[in-house]
This record gives structure tokens, C-alpha cells and sequence, in this order.
């Protein structure tokens, strides 16, 4: 069976509706440990979906949800802590969400994505400057489009507020938190 698709060259050519390919996706976070290093980890339940315009971004949405517990750092200990009451708390608030309502492009392949970041119950406005990776058509006909970003937060400003003083002065647990976005989405058929 052959599918006929419009060409994706350019971060302006991106039109249509497009899902979240989370096996091919990593959502993901990065802050220091003890001051001395930095503890890698990602989410491994993620669903997104995205209504995009390349040309005319205005027209534009994205929403994503995230299931807390799937945190993923490595580390059993660790992930049970990072899902306890003492950060994420995902018992009582299961899912991060964003959820897009402004896209700025910023180049021929650039762009600024903000919406409002859900963390156990509190929402900021975040940017998130994104690089369109390019498109391709995938051996099955799919119609596949790539995004890679990040950005720096605050855990403070979403009440993840828990840490431990070190003997040597700071602390076990950065306040920054570098979020980490390798997107691999879908066009709808």
C-alpha cells in the first residue's frame, strides 16, 4: 500500500496534527548530585499530542502528560524518593502536564515553545526553545517529524523544596533542573 505525503523540508513545511512516538521520544532532567556531579534520569510513560502551523504558529498547540511515577534515574531507591510526598508526591498528583498557547519561530529551524508546566498541582509559564531536527517517512508510511530542546527550572518553584545540607556547606540536591526533550512525533493519517 503507498501513501502519498507532502514533504517536510523545512520547520515551515511542519503541518498537521502529530502524536507523541514515546518509544522513539526521551523526556528528561538533569541536576547536580552533591554538588559534584549530575544525576541523569527520564520519564518513561509520556503521552503528547500537537497541533502544529510551521508557517503560521499562531495556529498552533501542544499538550503533554506525563505519568510521575515513571521516573526513571537508574536507581530503585532513588525513584521511590523522587515519586514520595517528598518531591513529586505522584500518590496524589499522578501526572505532569504542559500544555503550549504560544510558538514563536526564531530562525529556519528554530522555535520558542511556552505553556504552562504542572507540577503536584502548580503551574508556571515556561519557554522552551526547540531545533526542528528534520523529517523523514519511516519504512511503515509514517510521516515522522524531530524536535530536540531544553531548558532550566527552579524545583522551588513547584514546591519540590526537599534537599539535605552537606557537612562541606550546599547541598545534596541542585535547585536547578535541566528539562531535556528528544521528540520523535507522528503525523495523523
Amino acid at each position: 500500500m503507498s501513501t502519498t505525503t507532502t514533504a517536510i523540508a523545512t520547520l515551515a513545511d511542519v503541518k498537521g496534527t502529530f502524536t507523541l512516538d514515546a518509544s522513539h521520544s526521551r523526556i528528561g532532567f538533569v541536576t547536580r548530585h552533591a554538588m559534584v556531579t549530575k544525576v541523569r534520569g527520564a520519564f518513561n510513560d509520556v503521552t503528547g499530542t500537537a497541533t502544529v502551523d510551521g508557517s503560521n504558529p499562531n495556529d498552533s498547540s501542544l499538550s503533554v502528560e506525563i505519568a510521575a511515577a515513571s521516573i526513571d534515574t537508574r536507581d530503585a531507591g532513588r525513584d521511590g524518593h523522587l515519586v514520595s510526598p517528598d518531591f513529586l508526591d505522584a500518590a496524589t498528583y499522578p501526572a505532569l502536564t504542559f500544555v503550549a498557547n504560544n510558538f514563536a519561530v526564531t530562525g529556519p529551524d528554530t522555535l520558542e515553545v511556552t505553556g504552562g508546566l504542572t507540577i503536584k498541582g502548580i503551574t508556571k509559564t515556561i519557554t522552551i526553545p526547540f531545533t526542528f531536527e528534520g523529517a523523514a517517512v519511516d519504512p511503515f508510511g509514517n510521516q515522522r517529524v524531530g524536535f530536540e530542546g531544553s531548558t532550566a527550572i527552579s524545583r522551588k518553584d513547584w514546591g519540590l523544596t526537599w534537599n539535605a545540607a552537606l557537612e562541606t556547606g550546599g547541598v545534596l540536591v541542585s535547585d536547578k533542573v535541566v528539562l531535556e526533550f528528544e521528540v520523535s512525533a507522528i503525523k495523523a493519517a
